[in-house]
Parts: C-alpha cells; sequence; structure tokens
C-alpha cells in the first residue's frame, strides 16, 4: 500500500485544497484510497464524535466511503494539551491513531494523511506531524507557499525534523504563486531545491478567487446576526467598502462582489446601495451583501425596503473599523458547497503537480 504524509512548512499553506487536488488525481489511478488526518485542531461534533473539519470536507468531496470518526482519530479540544502536560499518556494516542488507520486502510492501495501546520505541531502532546508519519510509515510531501529565499529556509528546517525520524521528504510543492513569476520560481526554486538533493513536484500559481470569502463565512465568522437575504449568503466577496464617505462618493467605489460595511444609521448610504442593486439586478451580481455597525438599525420603512430585496444584510455589534479588519484577516477555507473553488482547486493541481510521477515515488 503506498501512504502520502501531506505536510506543510506553516499554517494556511494550502495543505487541505492540496489534498483534495491530489485525491482526485489519484482517483483516475486507483479507487482504492483513504484519508485521514490523525491530529486535527478544528472539528465538529458528528453522531457524539469530535471529527476534524478537514476529514469532513474531504469525505463529502471525495467520497471515499471511509467512516468519519476513523478518518480523525484525534481532535484537539480546549484544554487537551494542558491535560496532556500535566498526564501524559502518549501510548493511548498512539492507539487511538494506529487503530483507525488500520480501519480506514482495510482493503486500500493508497492512504492519503494530512497533517496538522509545520513538521513539529503536536510535539507537545507527543505527536508532531514527523512522530506520526514516522509511526504511520508513511513519505511525505511538503507544501510551501511562494517566494525564494523563507521557503527554501523553512523546507530544510522541516526536512531536519521529519529526518530524524527517520522520514524520508520525497517532494516539495509551491503553492500560491503570482503569474507573472511562476517560470522564475520554478527555475529559481527547482535549482535551490535540486542543490538539497529534494524533488520539485509542482508549482502552482496563485487565483485570488480561491481567497474570496462568502457573505455565510462573513456572517460565521463574524457572529454577526443575518437580518435580511439568506438565499444570497454564497455571494462571494471580492472588495470592501467602508461606509465613511457621502454617499455620491461612494457610488464611484461600487463594483462587483462588493460588500458595504456601514453604520446602521447611515440610511443615505443605505439607500444608495438599495438603488444600485435595483439598477443592475439584471447585469452581474453587483453587491455580495452589506454589513450594518455600531448597534444602531436603520428606521422601520428603510428595513422594509431591504426585505424586498435578496441583498444579504448582517448586523454586528461592534464598529466599522473592527468589523472590517476581521473581514479582511478571515482565513479562507474551502467549504463543501464552494462547488467553483473546489474545480479550480483540483484543476489547478491537475495542470501544474505530476501526479503520476508522484504516485510512482510512493512505492
Amino acid at each position: 500500500m503506498k501512504k502520502i504524509f501531506i505536510g506543510a512548512t506553516r499554517q494556511n499553506d494550502g495543505k487541505t485544497m492540496t489534498s483534495i487536488g491530489l485525491a482526485m488525481g489519484f482517483k483516475k489511478l486507483t479507487e482504492k484510497i483513504g484519508f485521514i488526518k490523525p491530529v486535527g485542531q478544528r472539528y465538529v461534533e458528528i453522531d457524539g464524535y469530535k471529527v476534524d473539519e478537514d476529514s469532513v470536507l474531504i469525505e463529502k468531496i471525495c467520497g471515499f466511503g471511509c467512516k468519519l470518526k476513523d478518518m480523525s482519530p484525534i481532535a484537539i479540544e480546549r484544554g487537551f494539551t494542558e491535560k496532556y502536560i500535566r498526564k501524559p499518556d502518549n501510548g493511548v494516542l498512539i492507539g487511538k491513531i494506529r487503530k483507525s488507520f488500520a480501519k480506514v486502510a482495510e482493503g486500500k492501495d493508497l492512504m492519503i494523511i494530512e497533517g496538522t501546520g509545520h513538521a513539529g505541531v503536536g510535539s507537545v502532546f507527543d505527536m508532531g506531524n514527523a512522530t506520526v508519519a514516522r509511526l504511520l510509515g508513511s513519505k511525505v510531501v511538503m507544501v510551501t507557499i511562494a517566494g525564494i529565499g523563507r521557503p527554501i529556509d523553512e523546507i530544510m528546517l522541516n526536512k531536519a525534523l521529519f529526518e530524524k525520524e527517520g522520514v524520508e521528504l520525497i517532494g516539495v510543492i509551491v503553492n500560491k504563486v503570482i503569474p507573472e513569476k511562476l517560470d522564475r520560481i520554478k527555475e529559481v526554486v527547482g535549482m535551490a531545491l535540486k542543490r538539497k538533493r529534494i524533488d520539485l513536484l509542482g508549482v502552482i500559481p496563485y487565483r485570488r478567487r480561491l481567497t474570496w470569502p462568502t457573505v455565510g463565512q462573513v456572517l460565521e465568522n463574524l457572529n454577526a446576526r443575518l437580518i435580511n437575504g439568506e438565499v444570497s449568503l454564497s455571494n462571494q466577496v471580492e472588495n470592501i467598502i467602508i461606509g465613511a464617505m457621502t454617499h455620491h462618493q461612494a457610488l464611484d467605489y461600487f463594483s462587483k462582489r462588493t460588500l458595504i460595511i456601514t453604520p446602521g444609521d447611515r440610511e443615505d448610504m443605505i439607500l444608495a446601495v438599495i438603488s444600485s442593486s435595483a439598477i443592475y439586478q439584471n447585469k452581474k451580481q453587483c453587491f455580495s451583501g452589506m454589513i450594518l455597525t455600531g448597534k444602531v438599525m436603520p428606521n422601520k420603512s428603510i428595513m422594509r425596503l431591504i426585505s424586498k430585496t435578496d441583498i444579504p444584510v448582517l448586523d454586528v455589534d461592534t464598529d466599522t473599523y473592527t468589523a472590517a479588519s476581521r473581514v479582511h484577516d478571515l482565513v479562507v477555507k474551502i467549504r463543501e458547497n464552494d462547488k467553483d473553488k473546489i474545480q479550480a482547486a483540483v484543476k489547478l493541481i491537475e495542470e501544474n503537480v505530476d501526479i503520476n510521477r508522484l504516485y510512482n515515488r510512493l512505492d
């Protein structure tokens, strides 16, 4: 059985996107694929079990038919680390991972194992990524982000941790490369890695669209209240406008996939949004949605107008600046209903990573 451990030089380098893309590519070579994320930090509760979000996502997209509880044997809940430090029991964690892996791997030709953060994450409870990869006897592919000096430095640092555990790093995938720099990064980073005897398996161009959140994700992450437009929560957010200017000035900045953030008493701005939305209703989506801030709601007549539109309107207790900062800093994760993003991610991997060569390297 082939095994591939997908690690990264840091958080949010694109492990999950890479896992999805590779999984769909590998499915063309074999249908007998299993997936496991031995240690998960973000989880949901399903049937009484804490299951890592990425395991749920990948099973829903790829349909491997694995049991979710086995795809996510260890979920790091609040207080887990402190409890372990006070009363360490490495044997229990090892037992859980091995038992779940055996169940998921039964009858499979290939096992995809997704790590959590860089090689050392989890070391505080004796289950760092490098340790888990060694425990499961897997080879490693590392995902890093664009650049030259810093990515290579981070690759070598992570490689040292894997080598210390006797785990082989078979190659690197460089993610989020600005398209204009693709050929240069491929050449220069490829040369540098070759000197280090590391295989460059692929260079993936940056697609800004994959970083756009939906209004539904903004709603969830800001812990906002939805007051209109539930049917349009899948609207994507490309641009943000803060309603601190006059409404006629703001009109010059209105564009498609725009999220307006404005105090709830700026009724002139709200009316401008409603009017523009009506004008552009037969064209491509102009407004993604609107966030009302400052614990102030528009008067009832304005609310009635809002209710006659499909514009998602959210209400938050924070000020406008805080709301805008939180939206700007939002880390976008692919969701199961992000069909366009999933297709784009799969296509990016398919076009920029040599799946066949990687598959053969896993022997």
